[in-house]
């Protein structure tokens, strides 16, 4: 019965949400994050300077993680992720640097991870654990 319900609230969601296939993204995102055990603290923060926004801040284990969503209609032009490029990085972190500052959180604590959206039959999503690290520390975990 709460499957039921669960898949009318996620109909009901992605009608009102059609339009907007970012926001869509960042709710398939949320979701599928805590479904992997992630808790999600924050959503769509921005410092008071106003220098960048961070889509979801979350803790998995003892970790604090940035993640930037990122959402497309169709993989025809490429992966999602390929988006986040330098100057996206460096407003990201200047916001996680607030973030962290104001929670009290030291910043060896944190990682930077990009979630892609690929709406269609069937969704995709592509987690990527640490993506601004080195190519060679990046772990990537793609489900759904």
């Amino acid at each position: 019965m709460l499957g039921l319900l669960y898949r009318i609230s996620d109909a009901l969601r992605r009608r009102s949400l059609r339009g907007d296939h970012g926001a869509l993204g960042e709710d398939i995102a949320h979701r599928f994050l805590r479904r992997c055990g992630c808790t999600v603290v924050a959503h769509r923060y921005r410092p008071r300077s106003g220098a960048g926004e961070i889509d979801l801040v979350m803790w998995e284990r003892s970790t604090l993680v940035f993640v930037e969503v990122k959402t497309r209609a169709s993989g025809e032009y490429g992966t999602p992720d390929t988006a986040v490029d330098a100057e996206k990085r460096e407003r990201i972190h200047r916001g996680a640097r607030d973030y962290t500052r104001r929670a009290g959180i030291e910043w060896g604590r944190t990682r930077f991870d990009i979630v892609s959206v690929t709406l269609g039959k069937p969704v995709r999503v592509t987690w990527q654990r640490d993506a601004f690290g080195l190519p060679e520390q990046r772990r990537t975990w793609a489900t759904l």
